[in-house]
């Protein structure tokens, strides 16, 4: 069979989408016998009738109607393909790759993916999300192109972006709301949850663990869940827990000593000098959902 063109397809679908031979020669500025003869041409090399005449009208038939959506969904992919390649050669790349640390707010990441996707929406995105140590060894393993890590590993150089604050918290509920003030001493009697660090070399972070007795998870949403089911406390980023402190749902612990806690996130590129125009938007799209994000809470 005689491969049948992009410029023949393109009749078919104008001529069903524009109603008349007439009309989609006005559309494709095309002769209507050009337009005429490519459907034809369809025809023969298929053996598929396309039409048949109903009254003074012809309609698609059942085959028709089929090479028609194919053809519609090759087109559209034809043109992006042609599209991908233009952005290709001007240094938007296919694919991206993103570790992003789960203490940065998911809603300034989602912000700055959609702006991201909706400028250069031929390149796929990945997103890691990672906890403490799993961002800085998809750096060092060459696996991201960009990382958004709370520690910069050797070799890298690190931009401050975000600074998260954390608050210790338990359900209203739980024992420790009982106490007019929390110490330390009793924090140890309860279990502490803690998430998973997602790294294979894992990082001993002591100061954060205050209790033996502790209930480890790999997904934050299900720490903060079991938080919200009383079993335990924990301290959780400022931005992931917010709408349970209003709701109350969760609650802050009265902590007698080192209550609050923060911790400083770095924007870090994989190769800070070689990195490709489409990396350092993303960066720069990261970098503007932060701002944003200080801007519209600081009006609140």
């Amino acid at each position: 069979m005689n491969l049948i063109s992009l410029e023949q397809w393109r009749a078919l679908v104008g001529v069903v989408d524009a109603g008349t031979y007439a009309q989609a020669a006005d559309v494709l500025g095309k002769s209507q016998s050009s337009v005429s003869y490519a459907v034809n041409q369809i025809e023969e090399r298929t053996g598929v009738d396309l039409f048949r005449t109903v009254g003074r009208k012809a309609v698609l038939t059942a085959e028709g109607k089929a090479l028609y959506l194919r053809a519609k969904y090759f087109l559209a992919e034809a043109e992006r393909i042609e599209r991908a390649a233009t952005e290709m050669a001007a240094g938007h790349e296919a694919e991206l790759r993103l570790a992003a640390d789960i203490m940065f707010p998911p809603v300034v990441l989602l912000d700055s993916i959609k702006h991201f996707a909706a400028e250069r929406p031929t390149t796929r995105l990945e997103v890691y999300e990672t906890v403490v140590a799993g961002s800085m060894e998809m750096l060092v393993d060459g696996q991201v192109d960009l990382a958004i890590t709370p520690e910069v590993p050797n070799g890298f150089l690190g931009e401050p972006i975000m600074n998260v604050q954390f608050l210790p918290v338990a359900a209203p509920s739980h024992p420790l709301h009982r106490l007019d003030r929390v110490t330390l001493n009793d924090l140890r009697d309860h279990h502490h949850l803690i998430i998973r660090d997602s790294g294979e070399r894992r990082v001993d972070h002591g100061a954060w663990q205050v209790s033996q007795n502790r209930i480890i998870f790999s997904q934050t949403s299900t720490s903060i869940d079991a938080a919200r089911h009383g079993l335990g406390f924990s301290w959780y980023a400022e931005t992931l827990i917010g709408e349970d402190l209003k709701a109350g749902t969760l609650k802050e612990l009265p902590i007698a000593e080192r209550a609050h806690r923060s911790a400083q996130l770095f924007l870090v590129f994989r190769d800070s000098v070689g990195a490709s125009p489409g990396v350092r938007r993303l960066a720069d799209t990261l970098r503007d959902g932060v701002l944003n994000a200080g801007a519209s809470s600081r009006r609140q």
